[in-house]
């Protein structure tokens, strides 16, 4: 009974501690203007560092004074001069981002599917009968139903069955998709010298953003960041822009690859044109059946798939105009929503990108069952023939379908589009890329991001006239944003709330920390509330305190500070010695010095001073992020897996001196870190 008093009572202490030492950041959206006139020269140094990049690593300080702000500035504009070989050796071992898009559908097949394909429904047909079920379950239910039925040996069968095909082909889990997508952005952003490059690719990713937990999308993301995200991030906004429309994971997310003209008519082998009617609908005749199968060499399970194929091809055109990207297009990617565009426009650019769309959009679900099979090639000539893929297309890569392009004149924002075909698209996104409402919505986004939650509208006017006339050039854009008067106001500084993702890689950075961003820093950003490519809606994460301000997500903060600095986080390791000192206050003062370069309020130091003699909360472990579909099969293998169910990652027990990290864990929790 004491000992449940005893814990009781630690941990209304602890909680007490946590809402002393946050009450200041929960206040981040009260006025938060500095008494200073102007910012001094270490904290100009400290706020480049903090908003260019994600916080200073011990020594940075020191380095930016002796280079000089200004040529600091312009050497992170200009990424490409910078030697990034330490970075590039850390992210190495990631190897989807060395891959094309069909060397990752083959690689990292979905196992579910690999496993229906391979069977061809036959082992469903067999279980159905064994367990006395009237019929099998065929389609894309198969697997659900299936699931739901299969017993718990059966299960085991099927893992085994997958297992021994990933041995035997090589192959590795979906599941390992995500951590490794994950990895790479965390590795590069702690890790990388080219600071502002990271802070871009992650402001594209969400002003561009997926979903990864949508079907497909997971596997087209790899070469989504490398292809066009990292390699415009300090570009061009027209290429970067015409990048995303393009790439098949915008194409997949917003489902625009299935766009298409009502007029349209499937794209087919015309010497096959009856066949294809008649499998699209369905009504084949016993004795046809039979022939098709004794023609082919198809079993009754194969040729109901080959039905299905056609009926799909054939729905698609049925589809019609799908409007989702051209709304997203013109509301999150360019102009702004309320900004003087109507429904008209829409439908007119929604017309503009029909038959922008995709090879093999599924093959992560067929690409490694036909290799192993041996007929991949077979398969994709009839891909070029059913849906009018041009002859050497890979796998999931954008091509333009002309079949399915709406050839009329449109009307956008005032404007006659009728270049025709794919140039159709091309032309709007000039004119978007070109429409004022796209400088001013592309400047506040910057602004909001660099300078302040609330940026002035004469700030805005600036950074969007500098967009105008350099015709979308981001560096220009970006140099006319630091260079403005409103970027070091003292105002400013300290004042936006750090997002998770920031949060988490900048006190990696501070305290000197080495990881390899394994499953449980994924865990850790999960619970946190901010994975790469996490977010579902299109909007991306948010970037204003408002959206990252709550109890229970500062709580949240906390627990990974103390994770972090008590070496709890398998894979990630802190050597702490040199804040050690005889007593608490030399161990704060040292921490202050080598984490907030003794920048802290007298407010919060005397806080720090009161907390020190408090225990600190235990760190729950957090569970990982849940991934159903890809739990089929689970193998040990490569950086960055994790597993399925949402099932809690290890936590290591606290190392290192109790004292140094629980000063090393508050100071991390305070207002001046926090926020950047």
């Amino acid at each position: 009974m004491m000992k449940q008093i005893s814990g009781w009572l630690i941990r209304i202490a602890a909680s007490s501690m946590i809402f002393a030492m946050l009450a200041p950041v929960l206040a981040i959206a009260a006025d938060v203007k500095s008494e200073r006139k102007s910012l001094t020269e270490d904290q100009k140094v400290i706020h480049v560092l903090n908003r260019l990049g994600f916080g200073a690593r011990p020594g940075d300080v020191a380095k930016v004074k002796a280079i000089g702000l200004p040529k600091y500035i312009d050497l992170q504009l200009n990424a490409s001069a910078i030697d990034d070989s330490v970075a590039d050796g850390k992210v190495r071992n990631l190897e989807i981002f060395n891959m094309s898009t069909a060397e990752v559908f083959a690689k990292y097949p979905n196992p579910g599917a690999l496993l229906r394909q391979l069977e061809g429904g036959r082992q469903a047909i067999a279980d159905a009968q064994k367990r006395k079920d009237p019929a099998p379950v065929t389609g894309g239910k198969m697997a659900e139903e299936d699931g739901k039925k299969m017993t718990e040996d059966e299960q085991k069968e099927r893992r085994e069955k997958l297992q021994a095909l990933y041995r035997e082909y090589d192959l590795k889990p979906a599941n390992q998709l995500v951590p490794q997508i994950a990895a790479n952005r965390v590795l590069r952003a702690v890790y990388s010298e080219r600071q502002l490059q990271e802070v871009m690719v992650d402001f594209w990713q969400n002003h561009f953003n997926v979903f990864s937990g949508k079907n497909a999308v997971r596997w087209y993301i790899p070469s989504y960041e490398r292809d066009v995200l990292r390699k415009n991030a300090l570009g061009n906004f027209k290429d970067l822009l015409a990048g995303t429309a393009q790439h098949p994971a915008m194409l997949f997310f917003l489902d625009n690859f299935e766009s298409v003209s009502p007029n349209a008519q499937p794209a087919g082998n015309q010497g096959n044109g009856r066949l294809q009617q008649q499998l699209r609908s369905g009504n084949l005749s016993p004795q046809v059946r039979e022939r098709i199968k004794e023609r082919q060499g198809l079993t009754d399970e194969q040729l109901d798939q080959r039905i299905k194929r056609a009926q799909t091809i054939g729905q698609r055109a049925k589809r019609g105009i799908n409007e989702n990207y051209a709304r997203e297009l013109m509301e999150l990617h360019t102009m702004g929503v309320d900004s003087g565009y109507s429904q008209k426009d829409i439908v007119g650019v929604a017309r503009a990108f029909t038959g922008w769309t995709i090879a093999d959009a599924r093959g992560y679900r067929r690409v490694a069952a036909s290799m192993i099979q041996g007929n991949e090639e077979q398969r994709l000539a009839r891909l070029e023939r059913q849906a009018g893929v041009p002859d050497g297309t890979q796998s999931g890569t954008f091509y333009f379908n002309e079949k399915w392009h709406d050839n009329g004149a449109k009307m956008v924002l005032g404007q006659k589009v009728e270049e025709g075909g794919v140039k159709d698209g091309l032309k709007v996104l000039d004119i978007l890329v070109k429409s004022p409402a796209t400088a001013k919505f592309i400047a506040r986004k910057l602004a909001v991001k660099f300078v302040s939650d609330n940026p002035s509208d004469a700030l805005v006017a600036r950074v969007a006239a500098a967009f105008s006339k350099s015709n979308g050039d981001i560096k220009t854009t970006l140099k006319a944003l630091f260079t403005d008067k409103e970027f070091f106001a003292a105002e400013n500084y300290r004042a936006k709330i750090k997002t998770p993702f920031e949060l988490a890689v900048s006190a990696i950075r501070t305290i000197g920390a080495d990881t390899n961003s394994g499953p449980a820093v994924l865990a850790m950003l999960n619970k946190l509330g901010e994975v790469p490519y996490g977010y579902q809606a299109p909007t991306g994460y948010p970037d204003t305190a408002e959206d990252w301000v709550n109890t229970g997500a500062l709580l949240e903060r906390l627990n990974f500070a103390v994770a972090l600095a008590s070496n709890q986080i398998p894979g990630t390791k802190v050597d702490l010695k040199r804040f050690e000192a005889p007593e608490k206050a030399d161990i704060l003062d040292k921490t202050i010095a080598g984490v907030l370069d003794n920048d802290i309020s007298a407010a919060s130091r005397a806080t720090l001073l009161k907390q020190v003699e408090q225990p600190l909360p235990d760190v729950k472990a957090p569970s990982e992020p849940a991934d159903p579909e890809m739990a089929i099969v689970s193998m040990t293998g490569g950086p960055g897996q994790r597993g399925g169910g949402n099932r809690q990652a290890r936590l290591l027990k606290p190392s290192g001196n109790p004292e140094v990290f629980k000063v090393v864990s508050l100071v991390l929790g305070t207002p001046e870190f926090q926020r950047q």
